[in-house]
């Protein structure tokens, strides 16, 4: 009797905290999150992205843009924007995004990727410097960029996001994307993202 009411916790248990990680899935859309599109779309993309990486201001430049007139437009896709930091300037350029009105986020964000060669600076204090004329020109006050640049609860949020992303999806580069749950690693362009978009619709 004993043995299978032992057996019986434990199972309750290991069931308890299955429900537990799948709540805690990253695939589980939070208030904090940043997306366009239609929240009931049938189809959630999630980007992890560096805004450092060259490959990622790629698609943000050449491929995001197809992508939002064909899908996410339509109300097909919702896509989610979530931070990867590699390196000092890309962690700088996730915490200014945080800190902008998040009406404003989504053109301050691919402003950054299409400047990026005049901000991501191997010199830190550089990268401050150009990462600010940037953030300045759309109304950011010294202030209010340092205290950004200086808020340890968000860069820690950051890079506990970073860790997550690692640990539930082994994450190792980017651009990185999981469509309805399943990872595709690399940047993709908008034939690539078509055929993934469309065999997913035609189920």
């Amino acid at each position: 009797m004993k043995k299978f009411y032992f057996l019986t916790l434990v199972i309750t248990l290991l069931l308890t905290s299955n429900l537990k990680s799948d709540d805690n899935s990253l695939l589980n859309i939070k208030e904090n999150d940043f997306f366009i599109g239609d929240p009931d779309a049938p189809i959630t993309i999630i980007e992890y992205a560096s805004m450092s990486c060259s490959h990622c201001a790629n698609f943000h430049n050449n491929t995001l843009d197809d992508l939002k007139k064909e899908y996410i437009d339509t109300g097909k896709v919702r896509f989610v924007f979530r931070d990867f930091p590699f390196n000092y300037p890309a962690l700088a350029g996730s915490m200014m995004m945080r800190c902008i009105p998040r009406d404003v986020r989504y053109d301050y964000m691919n402003a950054l990727y299409m400047l990026q060669n005049s901000w991501v600076i191997r010199d830190n204090n550089k990268t401050k410097e150009e990462l600010y004329k940037i953030m300045q020109s759309g109304g950011m006050q010294k202030d209010e960029f340092d205290a950004c640049l200086s808020n340890v609860d968000l860069e820690n949020d950051l890079l506990e996001g970073v860790m997550s992303a690692q640990r539930e999806f082994n994450i190792r580069s980017t651009p990185s994307f999981i469509v309805n749950g399943v990872l595709y690693s690399g940047n993709k362009n908008i034939k690539e993202f078509r055929q993934i978009i469309d065999k997913i619709l035609s189920q």
